[in-house]
């Protein structure tokens, strides 16, 4: 787990203010401005031929969302949903998306110069900005706008 820290306000740098969640013992984030809230797991309603990503959808105060398995979005074995389970409401091209994370960490506060670049060597490097040293973790920083293109918001909100 994370604990909550700020970054010293007296420096010139810009802060970040982040979600970090797990993904199979992997330590993930995105910017607390696209997090709409956080609710705790429940089955999502199965729909056919949906890529396989996409674990179906769920009624959000009388809107249908679709759950999207946030670990098989970035190459990984899929997730098996558990009591300790999140599903991170995020708003990607204005529309609301359900990801499914192991569990939430913590939301902090800090400073853009613990954002490092990214070693170009897999296919996640295209959907993150970066990779946070935060105490003794290394947090991969995501960036959901490239990881749903326009076009694939799109097509979730049809299914």
């Amino acid at each position: 787990m994370f604990s909550s820290h700020s970054s010293n306000a007296g420096n010139a740098n810009q802060i970040l203010e982040i979600i970090a969640f797990r993904l199979h013992n992997q330590d993930f984030c995105v910017r607390t401005t696209s997090i709409r809230e956080i609710r705790g797991w429940a089955p999502a309603t199965p729909l056919p031929h949906t890529p396989p990503d996409v674990l179906g959808v769920m009624n959000l105060r009388g809107t249908v969302i679709p759950i999207i398995d946030l670990a098989r979005k970035l190459g990984m074995i899929k997730a098996e949903p558990n009591e300790r389970s999140a599903i991170v409401v995020a708003e990607v091209h204005g529309m609301a998306i359900g990801l499914l994370v192991d569990g939430v960490s913590d939301i902090l506060t800090i400073g853009q110069e613990l954002l490092q670049p990214v070693p170009d060597i897999s296919a996640a490097v295209s959907y993150a900005d970066g990779i946070i040293t935060y105490q003794d973790s290394m947090i991969c920083f995501l960036n959901l706008e490239r990881m749903f293109g326009e076009d694939e918001t799109r097509m979730l909100s049809a299914a």
